[in-house]
């Protein structure tokens, strides 16, 4: 009972509002005095967990990378994406919802957040599809949908933390997501042939650019293909660490706004602000979550569950069913960033003492999140895409209830072959 207690605590928090750091360490630190009977030993831990919990080098990276995406915004590129995969594609039924997802995967490799993702292509892509008679429904879904394959496809902010929860190689599980990630885009793209082709009406105007169009559009693209190359290339091949990687790709999207005329003085301070202040939130969610993993540990849950597993003599398989249905509820409720940080804590040592590849958990417990960002009954990204784009919520809903198959599908395909998500990494050096 006292080991519950915590758990019926930070969910009761939670549902009060509390925000999600607080929560988790209120939470921890009544555990920590049940568990121990004593109040110095939460002084203990509240003295020093604050710099343990965020004085790890590799957090570094979760600034620059969002640093990075707030630069590549602002300097116009997820606008110069959707431009040349609409010219390029805007000539077939669906074509502009097609565009859309390859805009938003390209622009996820810029981006790394599946939020900031839906506000910044649901604004650039809906209402140019509403201009060709697309409806909500489709168009909605599409961004919703897309815009969670940022989790996957790095630099993910998702994948970061991660490899810090879980110790694991982070050049390697964020290049783990690439192949999953284009994936999913690709079962997207075939989602989105078939809806049109059993409902043309919400598609039913076409425009075909010239060629001149397509290869003038082509260019605009160079300067997002090229930061693109170098964050892949540099963290496949280890030449940089995911560090540096981020700082030279924030320096690059400033490089290519200002020499393109578009990122001025204000917009430099707003993306500062915004790294700042979104940093600074997940830096705090870390402390909690720190302090809650402390009274986690000492109160043995996860050699708990792993007893209780064990126990049971169920397959592995039957024990990853389970936990990926948990991951899936869970993820309809809560943000991506506490969810991994509040599940890893439970879930990892018995995913990884049943045998299961911790570079595969990464990319599997991603796509579940996925999933619960874009369905009812809460859905984050889904609220995004409707606030920003002003369509009904039940709408949005309806779009990304038909367009999940595509990350379903995927899912499935990950644990039969677990090599789509593996093989990448392995032949990293």
């Amino acid at each position: 009972m006292k080991a519950l207690l915590p758990f019926i605590i930070l969910i009761g928090f939670l549902l009060f509002g509390m925000p999600v750091s607080f929560a988790l360490a209120g939470a921890g630190m009544i555990g920590i005095w049940l568990v121990t009977g004593s109040f110095s030993s939460v002084i203990s831990v509240l003295g020093a967990i604050p710099f343990s919990a965020v004085g790890d080098y590799i957090l570094t990276t979760i600034p620059m990378f969002i640093l990075m995406a707030r630069l590549s915004s602002s300097s116009g590129l997820a606008e110069d994406l959707y431009e040349c995969a609409s010219k390029w594609l805007s000539h077939i039924r669906g074509g502009l919802a097609v565009a859309t997802v390859f805009a938003t995967m390209i622009f996820g490799a810029m981006s790394g957040a599946a939020v900031a993702a839906a506000a910044v292509m649901a604004k650039i892509c809906i209402p140019n599809m509403r201009r060709f008679g697309y409806s909500d429904t489709l168009s909605a879904g599409v961004v919703g949908v897309g815009s969670t394959t940022d989790i996957l496809i790095p630099p993910s902010v998702a994948m970061v933390i991660y490899s810090v929860m879980t110790g694991t190689s982070l050049s390697k599980v964020l290049i783990a997501g690439v192949i999953p990630g284009i994936l999913v885009c690709l079962l997207l793209v075939l989602c989105i042939l078939v809806w049109v082709t059993i409902r043309p009406s919400d598609a039913p105007k076409t425009q075909k650019a010239s060629w001149a169009e397509r290869w003038r559009s082509l260019y605009s693209v160079g300067p997002s293909f090229l930061l693109i190359s170098m964050v892949l290339v540099l963290l496949y091949a280890g030449i940089a660490t995911p560090t540096e990687v981020g700082a030279l790709g924030a320096f690059i999207a400033a490089m290519i706004g200002i020499v393109m005329k578009r990122l001025d003085w204000a917009n430099a301070v707003d993306a500062l602000k915004e790294t700042i202040r979104n940093s600074g939130m997940i830096f705090m969610i870390f402390i909690g979550a720190n302090i809650f993993g402390n009274f986690i540990i000492l109160s043995q849950v996860p050699q708990q569950i792993m007893v209780a597993v064990t126990n049971m003599n169920l397959d592995r398989w039957v024990i990853m069913t389970g936990i990926i249905i948990a991951y899936f509820i869970v993820s309809m409720f809560m943000d991506e960033i506490p969810l991994i940080i509040i599940t890893l804590m439970l879930t990892f040592q018995t995913v990884v003492s049943l045998g299961f590849d911790p570079i595969w958990y990464g990319v599997i417990s991603m796509m579940m999140i996925s999933m619960g960002l874009v369905f009812p009954p809460v859905g984050l990204v889904a609220f995004v895409v409707s606030g920003v784009a002003k369509i009904s919520l039940t709408t949005v809903y309806k779009g990304t209830a038909v367009l999940i198959i595509a990350i379903f599908v995927a899912t499935f395909l990950v644990m039969i072959f677990p090599q789509i998500a593996t093989w990448l990494p392995s032949t990293m050096r």
